[in-house]
């Protein structure tokens, strides 16, 4: 399994060694020794699934201290673009945003530390997604960042007239960089 970290400290990019013969393939999706030894000690204690068809935003979504997640995003049916914004007041990240398209096929994944808002949009008819976290969710630490904020100006890859965006995510407040939950 490749580590390859990103331009935004803490993001790391996994891409699995995958084993395929004429029955199908094989891969480890997750083995805690070796994510160890490439210095991610994180105990995920919480597993996720969402289903959702083309068009679909969902995001950009984390949650505050104490409960802040850490999460390991992947695709098992699908295809999808992950965003993810940093917003630890000292990173030299801070306020930017990295994406990565994240697939059944490719079989990458996304290891996105606390102090990130996170996001995807669904590029395939349909997707798949399964992330672990390392905090239980805790509905009053909900917090958000609007998907359109003009300041992040992200392209979602879906065009405006096909996107699909909850009431509660059409809601959340613009991105403003004088207001942070989280220290680097």
């Amino acid at each position: 399994m490749a580590f390859k970290e990103t331009f935004l400290p803490g993001v790391i990019i996994f891409e699995p060694a995958v084993y395929p013969d004429e029955r199908g393939f094989f891969f480890e999706s997750y083995n805690k020794r070796l994510f160890l030894s490439n210095n991610i000690s994180n105990e995920f204690v919480q597993d996720n699934q969402s289903y959702s068809i083309y068009g679909v935003i969902r995001g950009l979504h984390y949650q505050k201290e104490p409960h802040a997640q850490s999460k390991l995003v992947r695709v098992l049916q699908g295809e999808i673009l992950d965003v993810v914004l940093d917003l630890r007041v000292g990173s030299p990240g801070f306020g930017k945003t990295y994406d990565v398209r994240l697939s059944a096929e490719n079989k990458k994944q996304i290891f996105v530390p606390k102090g990130f808002a996170h996001g995807f949009s669904v590029l395939s008819e349909t997707a798949v997604i399964s992330y672990k976290c390392d905090q239980f969710y805790n509905k009053q630490s909900e917090a958000g960042i609007r998907f359109n904020d003009a300041i992040l100006n992200i392209n979602w890859q879906i065009p405006p007239d096909k996107t699909l965006i909850s009431e509660k995510d059409t809601q959340l407040p613009a991105f403003d960089p004088s207001i942070s939950d989280f220290i680097f």
